[in-house]
């Protein structure tokens, strides 16, 4: 069954991305939360009307999220924990303390689109996380993580 995605579904797709996906998942996730419509010839007549209209407004986003991107890329980012003796940290450094750090840069990213790499950061040190600024443009970002 094909379906239109009305919001971006992880691991599936985009907001307006036309897939394929298996029946039950459309009938019994899918459609019932509102996340896709059935993509009927009306729908997708919609939708390419919906695309043409805002292609110039994606190409501006997309510029400012790639700028975004650059200034997140050029500037040094540290994140302060508090430290025991043994050098490590209480508790652990999660996306929300990396976003915030972001918005200390004028960087503006939610915490649902920032992805750290490898185990839970749990010790002081250089560290890399994958940032999504926009759908088109995930850059990796080195941060470090030093005791307050």
């Amino acid at each position: 069954m094909e379906v239109i995605l009305k919001k971006d579904v992880e691991h599936l797709g985009y907001a307006n991305d036309v897939v394929k996906v298996r029946d039950g998942y459309a009938r019994n996730f899918l459609l019932p939360r509102g996340l896709a419509v059935l993509a009927s010839d009306s729908e997708r007549k919609q939708l390419a009307e919906t695309q043409r209209q805002r292609a110039h407004k994606e190409a501006k986003i997309k510029t400012e999220a790639e700028r975004m991107a650059e200034l997140a890329i050029a500037k040094p980012i540290t994140i302060g924990a508090k430290v025991g003796e043994s050098g490590k940290i209480f508790g652990s450094v999660n996306t929300i303390m990396l976003a915030d750090a972001l918005r200390g840069l004028g960087v503006e990213v939610d915490r649902k689109h920032i992805k750290l790499r490898g185990e839970a950061i749990k010790n002081i040190g250089r560290y890399e996380a994958e940032v999504a600024f926009h759908r088109d443009v995930v850059r990796t970002i080195p941060f470090e993580v030093v005791a307050e």
